[in-house]
């Protein structure tokens, strides 16, 4: 290969590194739900200071950027669920890894993620837990619909104000 073939190619993959495309079709790039670098215990307890003061309880969703429910259901939760979620709870996003990562978190809150992700649990501000799920009940999340979905949240909000 020559030489300002090589520049050129070099030139190209950079440029489409740092462009924030995810292929060539220029189809942007959809962002990772999950912070892998989070601390998710800190992050816990700043929402729990949070829900305190505005009287709202604290939702953790456990997923992982891998899975496709996991990802399917942010996209609701921000979307047609966005006013539920802003309303009703505190939203904390919890990466489990490859079930690897905040498995302590997970465990002290009865051990939601037993089944699959996405898995939630709902905490009152004295960290106390209201609700988790245990039978996968999110595990589907791709095929719920955003009806579902949101369904789904208001009962649990519903249940326990």
């Amino acid at each position: 290969m020559k030489k300002t073939g090589l520049i050129a190619m070099i030139f190209m993959v950079f440029a489409f590194a740092v462009s924030g495309w995810s292929r060539a079709d220029s189809t942007p790039a959809v962002p990772a739900p999950y912070d892998v670098n989070a601390n998710a215990g800190a992050e816990i307890n700043a929402a729990l200071t949070e829900a305190a003061a505005s009287r709202k309880n604290v939702l953790v969703i456990f997923g992982a950027n891998w899975c496709k429910d996991c990802i399917e259901l942010d996209r609701s939760l921000k979307g047609p669920s966005a006013a539920l979620m802003k309303q009703k709870f505190v939203v904390v996003k919890v990466n489990v890894g490859e079930y690897d990562k905040n498995l302590d978190l997970s465990s002290e809150f009865g051990n939601p993620t037993k089944i699959g992700i996405p898995a939630a649990v709902l905490l009152s501000p004295d960290r106390k837990v209201i609700y988790a799920t245990h039978g996968g009940e999110l595990a589907d999340a791709r095929h719920m619909s955003d009806q579902g979905i949101y369904d789904f949240f208001n009962k649990i909000a519903d249940r326990h104000p």
